[in-house]
């Protein structure tokens, strides 16, 4: 019998956080993987995290997790200005990789990490809907003709996050130099989703506006101004001729988190669906002329709605590991992904639209 892959998750507390709702569902239901360590900012919360999750080892010191001998796969699932150094480390000792999105707090941190990872074993980034069972149906759909020639798409994604109000926790992501923004994060997935079931883009424009001038922070409700966008409007034009809308919005009610709308010249095909974090933390449903489209989730269909996507990504990396393939969004697609986010916010700040040279993303 094949040996298990054995998954050791930095950021993993059993209070709360992307990792519980996520990462830890997926190793634990997804045949193959085995929960092996977890780390977090102390011991006392590592063994805490340990006993909750069935881990095998806690740390205290995310360093002490990544030599272990006994972890083959490290994930890292901290704030992104904690994900150079670990992934650096994880890279020297020779481990595979999980790293949640974005990969880096800017364009040179990302180039940095690709490159120490050119050479090195299977990585994978946490664009996590581009193997999206849905959205594979759905670019399947338009590649074969079923709506006939494109000729717009539209995209709506909402967040509750970003919003007047901030937690503690979250209060790190006002800062755009962490890299952590409502354009880094949720424009990031949204162009990235969008470019997975229409194909590559030829240019972009983009307008960012703050719709949330001052907000409240923390517990005691600090107020502050808002110096990042939380709203984002993007408008691109397709390789194929077609023209794509992107809307991204902070701090939005829950009820209907996202919406892609294909137009093409014979119907019209829509994924709709997602989760009020943000739709890469929940399912999607396929529609094909209004009439709801069957789509076989494999074996992720039975994990909680917030791990599905995360689960898909995993069994990837699995299969690409066990196999010797390389399917999995990787570290050189996180660096075209954070070109194309960067052209973004450029054009958003010079009103001018930047051509696809520097992000050939398909």
């Amino acid at each position: 019998m094949t040996k298990p892959l054995r998954i050791g998750i930095i950021g993993a507390s059993a209070n709360r956080g992307w990792a519980k709702e996520s990462h830890v569902p997926a190793v634990q239901k997804l045949a193959g993987l085995e929960l092996a360590a977890v780390a977090t900012h102390s011991q006392e919360t590592a063994d805490a995290a340990a006993k909750a999750f069935g881990a095998k080892s806690a740390y205290g010191n995310a360093a002490d997790l990544i030599r272990d001998p006994d972890v083959d796969l490290v994930a890292v699932c901290v704030n992104v200005p904690d994900h150079r150094d670990l992934v650096l480390g994880a890279l020297a000792a020779g481990k595979y990789i999980y790293c949640e999105w974005p990969l880096g707090r800017n364009i040179t941190e990302t180039e940095e990490i690709a490159a120490a990872a050119h050479t090195a074993g299977v990585q994978a980034i946490g664009l996590q809907t581009r193997i999206n069972p849905a959205a594979h149906r759905a670019r399947d759909l338009v590649a074969s003709g079923a709506i006939g020639r494109l000729l717009s798409a539209r995209v709506y994604s909402g967040t509750v996050a970003f919003g007047p109000r901030v937690a503690t926790a979250d209060s790190y992501l006002e800062n755009a130099e962490n890299g952590a923004t409502l354009v880094t994060i949720h424009g990031g997935h949204a162009l990235d989703l969008a470019i997975t079931v229409l194909g590559p883009l030829d240019d972009v424009a983009a307008l960012t506006t703050i719709q949330y001038p001052e907000i409240q922070t923390g517990d005691e409700a600090a107020r502050q101004a808002r110096s990042s966008p939380d709203h984002l409007l993007v408008q691109a034009r397709l390789a194929d001729g077609g023209a794509l809308s992107i809307e991204v919005a902070g701090g939005r009610p829950p009820e209907a988190p996202f919406r892609l709308e294909v137009v093409g010249e014979e119907g019209v095909l829509a994924l709709d669906g997602g989760a009020p974090r943000g739709f890469q933390s929940g399912r999607l449903r396929l529609w094909l002329n209004g009439e709801p489209q069957h789509v076989d989730d494999g074996e992720t269909g039975l994990m909680p709605d917030t791990a599905a996507n995360v689960a898909g990504l995993y069994a990837v990396l699995r299969d690409d590991i066990a196999l010797g393939t390389s399917t999995a969004p990787d570290f050189t697609h996180a660096v075209r992904v954070a070109r194309l986010v960067d052209d973004v916010l450029l054009s958003a700040r010079t009103g001018t639209r930047r051509s696809a040279a520097d992000w050939p993303l398909q």
